[in-house]
C-alpha cells in the first residue's frame, strides 16, 4: 500500500502540530484523503466554535469535556461519549462548557483546512 504524507497507515498524535484558530480553540488535522477528513479539536472552557455551515456531512465523537451543542437551531448539552451529526448545508456550532476535545470527521475531506494550513 502506497502512502503519502495524507494518508499514512498509521497516525500517531505526537507528530502532528496543533493549529490556533481562536481564543481557547486549536485543531490537528489527523488524516484524510480526497473522500474523508479526521480532525480534533481542543477547547478550553468557554471556548466558542462560532455558528457556521457548510456543504460536508459531519459526525463528531466527544472525546472529553462538555459541550453545548446547536445544529439547526435547536440546542443540547452532550458530553464525552456523545456525538452528533450534521447534514449538509445546517447552521451549527459549539460552546465549550468543560474542557475537552472533539473528534470531527468529515466527507468529503475539508479542501478549506488544507488552504489555512499551508498558509
Amino acid at each position: 500500500m502506497e502512502t503519502t504524507v495524507t494518508q499514512k497507515v498509521f497516525i500517531e498524535n505526537a507528530d502532528i502540530e496543533w493549529q490556533e484558530m481562536a481564543k481557547g480553540v486549536r485543531r490537528k488535522i489527523m488524516a484524510y484523503d480526497e473522500r474523508l477528513m479526521v480532525v480534533k479539536v481542543e477547547f478550553e472552557s468557554g471556548g466558542i466554535g462560532t455558528l457556521h455551515q457548510h456543504y460536508h456531512t459531519q459526525i463528531t465523537h466527544i472525546e472529553s469535556g462538555v459541550f453545548e451543542v446547536e445544529i439547526g437551531g435547536e440546542k443540547k448539552i452532550l458530553k464525552a461519549g456523545d456525538a452528533f451529526y450534521i447534514p449538509p448545508n445546517v447552521m451549527h456550532g459549539a460552546v465549550c462548557i468543560e474542557a475537552g476535545v472533539l473528534i470531527d470527521v468529515f466527507s468529503p475531506m475539508r479542501e478549506d483546512f488544507i488552504a489555512a494550513k499551508e498558509i
